[in-house]
């Protein structure tokens, strides 16, 4: 660890000032000459400035070593008084280089040592009160340190771990539809497969930690539809009010195609209709705003689902965005609407020209 002083020396000069003051007046009203009591205040206060930073590193020392604290508190103890003893010394010869009349230096002498005594006293016990405090912030500032990379780990895990659980759910899906279509239509089972490849090209992709552009999620959305789409042709239709500004809009990459599924799975899964699904999405207030919808068939029995895909959106909104996100759902008049609130985040470095850059 580094000398915590090197750090402070602004808050160093202004104790120090602090600390001449009040030495030079309590010498000054012990002995009565104003002039020796400020020469005296600053060298000796100088001295011990100096013996007080060698005095780290022992301390440092002591405190680093697997110490008991009885002999930690014994050390402080025998290094306060040497260092006091020296000071006290030092301070003694300079003195008497001052003041030339032996019989004046003895008397100042005799008067001021109890003070100065009481004054190297207070100043180490100041001295290792600072270092302590020191070390405390230091150990701190390296346990929140410690703390924002563990969360960080953690928070990636999890979503690797999210996104693990979203992928193989549509993959299976898919390639159950395209082993039936095998056998009864192999033209579609083949542009399922072309789709499928460009899909999971793009989720492979991008990485959780990284956002993209709305446009760019679109896009990869209408291949995940497009792929239903071959199953269920014109039952399924979907329509788009974007604005243009919100295509530049960045968000958590594959966020959406769990809500995209989910209208499928129990709209036109369970339905023998026509299903719609819409998409909105507009900029409120700094807030992006996505609402997907989907209408489905009342009077068939629905088929209960693991509440996987919109539980993992939600969890990872809550991980890339906090408090400041929002996602709720709600069954009306035969619509089922999911609503995404997140902020309007725009960044001009893409995805795709980060990897450019990256290659």
């Amino acid at each position: 660890m580094k000398h915590p002083v090197l750090f402070h020396r602004n808050w160093l000069i202004v104790v120090g000032l602090f600390l001449i003051a009040g030495q030079s007046l309590l010498f000054y009203f012990a002995y009565g000459n104003f002039e020796t009591a400020i020469f005296d205040s600053v060298f000796s206060l100088v001295i011990f400035s100096g013996m007080a930073l060698c005095f780290w590193y022992p301390f440092s020392f002591f405190n680093s070593a697997n110490i008991r604290n009885s002999t930690i508190i014994s050390n402080i103890i025998i290094s306060g008084f040497v260092i006091i003893a020296i000071w006290i010394l030092l301070t003694k010869s300079f003195i008497q280089g001052i003041i030339q009349e032996q019989t004046i230096f003895e008397e100042y002498w005799k008067i001021t040592l109890p003070y100065r005594i009481g004054t190297g006293v207070f100043l180490f016990g100041i001295t290792v009160l600072a270092y302590y405090l020191f070390i405390s912030i230091a150990n701190l500032s390296e346990k929140k340190a410690r703390e924002a990379k563990l969360e960080s780990l953690v928070k990636e895990t999890e979503l690797k771990m999210l996104r693990s659980q979203i992928n193989p759910h549509f993959l299976f899906n898919t390639l159950n539809s395209i082993s039936a279509l095998t056998v009864s239509n192999p033209e579609k089972a083949r542009d399922m497969v072309i789709k499928l490849s460009d899909f999971m090209r793009y989720a492979l992709a991008r990485k959780d930690d990284f956002p993209v552009s709305l446009k760019s999620e679109l896009d990869n959305l209408r291949l995940y539809l497009d792929i239903e789409k071959v199953r269920f042709g014109n039952r399924l239709i979907v329509e788009e009010q974007i604005e243009d500004l919100c295509l530049e809009a960045m968000i958590p990459a594959m966020t959406l195609q769990p809500l995209y599924e989910n209208a499928v799975k129990h709209g036109v899964y369970e339905s023998s209709e026509t299903v719609v699904t819409k998409t909105v999405a507009k900029l409120s207030d700094g807030f992006l705003n996505i609402e997907i919808s989907n209408n489905y068939d009342l009077d068939s029995t629905p088929h209960k689902g693991t509440g996987t895909g919109l539980s993992n959106v939600s969890r990872r909104l809550e991980l890339f965005y906090g408090a400041k996100s929002m996602m709720n759902y709600s069954k009306e008049n035969g619509i089922f609407t999911v609503v995404m609130i997140i902020p309007a985040n725009f960044n001009h470095l893409k995805y795709e020209d980060t990897q450019n850059v990256n290659n």
